[in-house]
C-alpha cells in the first residue's frame, strides 16, 4: 500500500477560485522553464524552474513562508508534484499541486492562456 502524499492535489477549477478569492494570502510557484513561461503564464506565480534548483534552493525559506498555503504549477502536474514533495520535506505544511497543470487550466478554465 502506497503511503499518502505529503501534499494535497487541487484541480484547476479550485485554483481559479483561489486566484479570484484571495491571491494575496497564497504563495504561487511555477516550476516550468523560462521559455515555457514565455508561451503561457498565469499572473501572480513566482518562477522557480526545477532545472535551476541549485540556484534557488537555499533561498526557499527567505522567499516563502513554510506555514502559508503554497500552490505549485507546471505544464501537466508532474514537475510540480516533485516540487511539492521537496517543499514538504523542507517543512512546508500547506503545499498543493495543481493536477493537470497550466495545460488543464487553459483547457478547462481560461482559454486565453495558450496551450503548448
Amino acid at each position: 500500500m502506497a503511503s499518502p502524499l505529503p501534499f494535497t492535489e487541487i484541480d484547476v477549477n479550485a485554483l481559479a477560485e483561489v486566484l479570484s478569492a484571495k491571491p494575496s494570502v497564497v504563495q504561487l510557484i511555477d516550476v516550468r522553464e523560462p521559455q515555457e513561461l514565455a508561451l503561457a503564464a498565469i499572473a501572480g506565480f513566482t518562477n522557480l524552474p526545477l532545472s535551476q534548483f541549485s540556484a534557488w534552493q537555499d533561498q526557499i525559506h527567505s522567499q516563502f513562508e513554510a506555514d502559508q498555503e503554497t500552490i505549485v504549477l507546471c505544464h501537466h502536474g508532474m514537475r510540480s508534484a516533485q516540487m511539492c514533495q521537496w517543499l514538504s520535506g523542507q517543512g512546508f505544511t500547506q503545499v498543493k499541486n495543481v493536477v493537470g497543470g497550466i495545460d488543464a487550466y487553459s483547457a478547462k478554465v481560461d482559454p486565453a492562456v495558450p496551450r503548448y
